[in-house]
């Protein structure tokens, strides 16, 4: 199970795992990733720009479904490589414990 630590509150810096397991995404996938957390980030300021404008509350709501959506789309993604990858290449390393970290993983995401 992968630790996470900060020096300071997590909402100021991304925490960082104490373990030595890295994913291992191509750069093309890399990317896709950025674009899309970049998009999602647009996202949520705006959402938080309409809510200090007092906008009608269903178009936020409207804004907080899109934004969730994409959400998704970026969990689906990182689902696919890990199935592909990490959990392939574990399996294939006699580490039948990755399966019930895949179970709590998918557990997290159907949670939504």
């Amino acid at each position: 199970m992968t630790t996470y630590t900060t020096d300071s509150s997590p909402l100021e810096e991304p925490l960082e795992p104490t373990t030595c397991r890295k994913s291992h995404h191509p750069d093309s996938i890399k990317k896709d990733l950025t674009t899309r957390l970049n998009r999602i980030e647009g996202q949520i300021r705006g959402i938080k720009g309409m809510v200090d404008k007092d906008v009608y509350c269903d178009d936020i709501i409207t804004q907080l479904s899109a934004t969730q959506s994409a959400l998704n789309s970026v969990a689906k993604v990182l689902l696919d490589g890990h199935l592909k990858g990490c959990v392939k290449e574990r399996l294939a390393a006699g580490e039948d414990d990755v399966l019930d970290e895949l179970l709590t993983t998918v557990q997290k995401l159907m949670r939504k």
